[in-house]
């Protein structure tokens, strides 16, 4: 088969834009619905769902999340399976992410519109149907979407390149998802509302309706039969998931990841209670200091990929793990534990500091690096599996944001309120350890033997064909 042609960066863009689309949403959840259904004391919102906790630690919020991840992880593989195999003639991929997207954006929008106003079990039910719905959605967009990067790649340079454009566009979405509070009062002036529910749902629709047109761009701008050169798959779902989970350079990567992942999701889910609990600032401050963050990753972006293929991915990422537990140390002190130091001087210190390690380094680097696994697992086998890699990555990960909101959600029992934030403390204790672990397991990752190989293999199919 004649090699398909190098993607063009215009379409390089509108395929990163469905990520921006996606990033929008999930991150849309993690900054929000946690604060929306377990809300401080000074936040002007009710509570839905039941506070009262179980087994000492466990509330409502907590059982919910978990069950509805969990679910997600679990969809993940048969998906990929599904799109590795499919033999639909738009594409491997394409045809699953345009049944995906704009059912995720009305998902994501009804989680936060529960049908009755107070308390009730009604409200349970609901959360727990709309958020299970919501992620069987979202994979189906998110995992060909991710299997597409090796795919439309033709070498190292083309999936580095790919994967800071796609990290471009998800810091881009955490920007769009912070702005809801500030976007919340623009409703209230505008329809002179005085309800700060209606305001925060209204906020929340009009994002999912941007993101929805966003996840469709690359549905109806780019022609996977044009630059993809994956056919289909003929391994059975279980047999390709042990092959993924067998290779040793995917299992050092995954467990990293996992540990990585764990910790994001702990300072997601915190962020708001770090900016309106640890330093007593209004919510609109999280629409400041996130798009502050992102702006710097952003401008750092073009030194990461020039220093990854310098001195390689591998002690970048090290370095960035290494860097975050600094930060999550930090966050135990924030608020009146940092003296000398105004409390929203703090806030602008820590995301200066979070920035490059963050959003830089973890932004680009996990994705190039899973791209050059799957593809040298692809070149050594024959068979092309990327989206069940990129499938496992995420089943993992999805487990490690589990844990981690659940974490976090069991350690405000301890404490999430002004003067009693023992538990949000507690928080930055726990992304220290996790964030150490990644470093010392990704330490074993042979990046180097990985890229010689593919090399090597790449070398010999051309001299092949000659």
């Amino acid at each position: 088969m004649s090699e398909k042609p190098a993607l063009p960066l215009g379409k390089q863009l509108l395929y990163a834009v469905g990520q921006l689309g996606w990033s929008t949403l999930l991150n849309l959840i993690g900054l929000q619905l946690v604060y929306f259904y377990l809300p401080p004391e000074n936040a002007g919102i009710p509570y839905f769902i039941t506070q009262a906790t179980f087994l000492l630690v466990l509330n409502a919020i907590v059982l919910i999340t978990a069950s509805g991840r969990l679910l997600d992880a679990i969809t993940d593989p048969i998906i990929a399976s599904w799109s590795d195999r499919s033999t639909n003639p738009r594409g491997k991929r394409i045809p699953f992410m345009a049944m995906g997207a704009v059912p995720a954006a009305v998902l994501c929008f009804l989680m936060f519109v529960p049908p009755v106003r107070g308390e009730s079990t009604l409200n349970i039910v609901w959360l727990f149907v709309m958020q299970a719905l919501f992620y069987i959605a979202i994979t189906f967009y998110v995992t060909p979407f991710f299997a597409l990067l090796p795919e439309l790649s033709r070498n190292e340079k083309d999936r580095l390149n790919l994967s800071m454009w796609i990290s471009v566009t998800y810091a881009l979405g955490l920007i769009v998802a912070s702005q809801s509070p500030a976007l919340a009062g623009v409703f209230k002036g505008l329809f002179n509302l005085n309800d700060r529910v209606l305001e925060l749902q209204m906020a929340f629709g009009a994002t999912a309706v941007l993101a929805a047109v966003l996840m469709l761009v690359p549905v109806f701008t780019l022609d996977e039969r044009t630059y993809s050169n994956s056919q289909p798959s003929t391994v059975p779902l279980m047999q390709a998931l042990r092959h993924t989970f067998s290779n040793p350079h995917f299992r050092f990567y995954v467990v990293a990841d996992m540990a990585y992942f764990t910790s994001l999701a702990i300072i997601n889910t915190g962020f708001l209670y770090y900016v309106t609990v640890l330093l007593e600032q209004p919510e609109e401050m999280v629409g400041v200091l996130l798009p502050l963050t992102v702006i710097l990753a952003l401008a750092f972006y073009p030194v990461v990929t020039a220093l990854a293929q310098r001195i390689g991915k591998k002690r970048l990422v090290v370095f960035a793990f290494s860097a975050l537990s600094v930060v999550f140390f930090a966050v135990f002190f924030l608020g009146n534990g940092i003296p000398f130091v105004p409390k929203d001087v703090q806030g602008y210190v820590i995301v200066i500091i979070y920035a490059i390690p963050g959003l830089g380094f973890l932004g680009v680097l996990p994705n190039a690096i899973l791209a050059d696994i799957a593809t040298h697992d692809t070149l050594q086998t024959g068979t092309a599996q990327e989206g069940m890699f990129f499938a496992a990555r995420t089943l993992l990960q999805k487990f490690g944001q589990t844990f981690g909101v659940v974490l976090f959600a069991i350690l405000t029992s301890f404490g999430r309120d002004i003067g009693n934030d023992l538990g949000i403390r507690l928080s930055g204790v726990f992304g220290f350890a996790l964030c150490a672990l990644a470093a010392f397991i990704f330490l074993r990752y042979r990046e180097q033997t990985v890229l010689a190989e593919i090399q090597q293999m790449q070398q010999a199919a051309k001299s092949g064909k000659q």
